[in-house]
């Protein structure tokens, strides 16, 4: 039996490709179309639902009541039905089957505006742990990143010189919708810098190269941990004074993790020392 849905009494059902609002969905897969639209596209259940929990501006729901199913059926219902100033768009199954990503069919896909915030709109607390990741490229990797942010209570995330937009579809879908839980900021590496000295905040660099071990490193004062691409690791506008270069042992023939393992690592220590 499938769960509870709002009902829409009297509301039109889109069956069509061609309608206007589906057109302006679907390009928000793209970036370009995010950046023209100020909008974003939310898929999956445990998606939306963490987006409508922290107040996310959903501006709509594309439902295809029928398509819901899985374990996130229940607690998405529920929670659609406890928000119910959220617009909700009937569309029939060939349309969600445009609006969702690859195989993902689960039966609803939203609409949202994009939250602007600036590192100068950034509240700290008296002791902050902060993740920059500077030039980071696939958005799984920012994705996997925010999820371990989350896990560990960190305050915010910094994406230094970003090379994919933070509210990427694939990188929402890979945060499981914990993006919408963090504070994550655009900025560039050099106003990064100026803010993190102007907070008073200790700046590690995680590098290949580093002089220092991760776990020698004093975690519990206020820190930033700095992580670089993957390609091309840290660039050189962090190569100055009153920045600490750590690194992980690596005794293997592979001189560096993937970037999302290695903030695991480096969050999970802070978090340790800090417990």
């Amino acid at each position: 039996m499938k769960p509870p849905v709002r009902e829409a009494l009297g509301m039109e059902i889109i069956r069509s490709l061609q309608n206007a609002q589906i057109k302006a969905a679907v390009k928000l897969r793209d970036r370009r179309g995010r950046t023209q639209q100020q909008r974003t596209i939310i898929d999956g259940l445990r998606e939306i639902r963490r987006a409508l929990e922290c107040g996310f501006p959903i501006e709509t729901i594309f439902l295809n009541p029928e398509a819901l199913s899985g374990p996130e059926a229940g607690p998405f219902s529920r929670t659609l039905a406890e928000h119910p100033e959220t617009a909700i768009t009937h569309v029939s199954s060939e349309v969600m089957a445009k609006l969702s990503f690859g195989e993902r069919l689960e039966g609803a896909v939203a609409v949202a505006k994009l939250f602007q915030r600036n590192l100068q709109d950034v509240k700290l607390p008296r002791c902050p742990l902060i993740a920059v990741i500077e030039q980071v490229e696939k958005p799984g990797n920012v994705g996997a990143i925010l999820r371990t942010v989350d896990a560990v209570g960190a305050n915010l995330l910094i994406s230094a010189d970003g090379q994919t937009d933070l509210f990427n579809p694939n990188a929402i879908r890979a945060s499981l919708g914990t993006i919408f839980s963090v504070p994550v900021v655009d900025a560039t590496s050099e106003e990064t810098i100026e803010f993190l000295q102007g907070q008073g905040v200790q700046m590690l660099a995680a590098r290949v190269d580093g002089s220092i071990p991760y776990t020698t490193v004093d975690m519990t004062q206020p820190t930033a941990l700095i992580l670089g691409s993957e390609a091309h690791g840290l660039s050189d506008k962090w190569h100055q004074a009153g920045i600490t270069n750590i690194h992980l042992p690596m005794h293997g023939i592979a001189d560096s993790l993937n970037v999302s393992t290695t903030a695991a690592v480096l969050l999970y220590e802070a978090l340790r020392q800090r417990s």
